[in-house]
């Protein structure tokens, strides 16, 4: 039997800095970015713009809402459950994965919503047929639905800031957000909001392309990260164990020994990692950046255990961090016209020329002159 390739840490972690475009900024359009990330959440707005531009070489405010309009990018609930931007040509993987879940045929979801799966199909069609002329705003919608018969008891539910009436729509491709009518969202269909809309494929042609997506942005990984990314516990350990060994077979991923932990790569992957010098870049990212949420926040080798409360805060709102090789080092928010960064006292005397031309950097995307002020903590 082969062993398995070592790596180290900062191999691994350097090497995923490169992928995600920020070892050096070499990101091209929003939808490469986009693409590299397999989706890019965004349920905040200007996270989800950063998220994309603090990796782009060349960038312009503005950009990402123009690539959404253009079709490049749509917008929708994926992975987690939660809103993301994603690549029309490969965002249905993600989507399918979700949808293969059948979450909405659990008992409690019937029991909570009183809406059967076959009524969950109805709705479906119902849907579809109301958005076939044009994108409707969230109340109009709701207001047609309503009032067809067996969903009048739908509105305050789908009235929720959540959503979650509405999301296995979604990972069935049948609605996806449309643009904005001043401060009002609208829905429309995935193909009528993108000419480049490839469908929702069947779930056994879209695990093994999802994986390889995985494991190409946020690899070397294990299992278990592969199913927080996803939606954790949706799908049975039983079925990833097989997606993985059956991928192992053909010869498209490897195991790796990471310091001792047994992960996978892609197979094309395990040279580079293994040739890969560890880094010691630093950069700003702002919050529900991929980098954390790829491999999650509980995932100690990115997020120390330690300050896992710094980064991931009540009602799941994830700060904005200070990356240093790959490693969360502290975190950033923004006080008037300072970049204010609180550093992990842990991790060394603070790099102040670095931190200075981050904040620089950030000064150009946010078109305002930035000044840095940087604050030790503790824990």
């Amino acid at each position: 039997m082969t062993e398995a390739t070592k790596i180290t840490w900062p191999q691994a972690l350097a090497w995923r800095l490169d992928r995600h475009h920020l070892a050096s900024i070499d990101g091209n359009k929003p939808e490469d970015v986009v693409r590299r990330l397999c989706g890019v959440q965004a349920q905040v707005a200007s996270s989800a713009d950063l998220a994309i531009r603090v990796r782009q070489s060349k960038s312009a405010p503005g950009g990402v809402a123009k690539a959404i309009a253009d079709g490049r990018l749509i917008k929708t609930w994926s992975v987690r459950a939660t809103l993301h931007l994603l690549t029309p040509q490969e965002g249905g993987r993600y989507l399918s994965l979700m949808a293969s879940t059948k979450w909405w045929h659990r008992p409690i979801w019937v029991r909570y919503f009183k809406v059967t799966p076959d009524q969950m199909d109805e709705l479906r069609g119902l849907v579809r047929k109301l958005l076939a002329k044009k994108p409707l705003t969230r109340e109009e919608l709701i207001t047609d639905i309503t009032q067809a018969p067996g969903f009048e008891h739908l509105g305050p539910a789908m009235r929720s800031g959540w959503g979650t009436i509405f999301k296995p729509l979604a990972w069935q491709g049948d609605i996806c957000f449309g643009p904005s009518q001043g401060t009002r969202i609208t829905f429309t269909t995935p193909e009528a909001a993108s000419s480049h809309w490839a469908g929702v494929p069947d779930p056994d042609d879209a695990w093994p392309l999802a994986v390889l997506d995985y494991l190409g942005a946020y690899g070397p990984a294990t299992i278990d990260h592969f199913s927080a990314w996803l939606f954790r516990g949706t799908i049975s350990k039983k079925t990833l164990r097989t997606w993985f060994s059956e991928l192992e077979t053909e010869g498209k991923i490897k195991a790796v020994d990471v310091e001792g932990q047994p992960m996978y790569a892609r197979s094309d992957d395990v040279d580079d990692l293994a040739a890969a010098r560890p880094s010691n870049q630093l950069r700003l990212l702002g919050g529900f950046d991929q980098w954390v949420l790829g491999p999650g926040t509980d995932d100690g080798r990115v997020v120390p255990a330690k300050r896992r409360s710094a980064v991931s805060k009540t009602a799941g709102w994830i700060a904005p961090v200070v990356v240093v090789g790959g490693v969360v080092s502290g975190t950033w928010e923004m006080n008037k016209d300072e970049a204010v960064v609180s550093w992990f006292k842990e991790a060394g005397k603070p790099p102040a020329r670095a931190i200075e031309g981050e904040v620089k950097r950030l000064s150009g995307l946010f078109d305002r002159k930035l000044a840095s002020r940087v604050e030790v903590s503790n824990g």
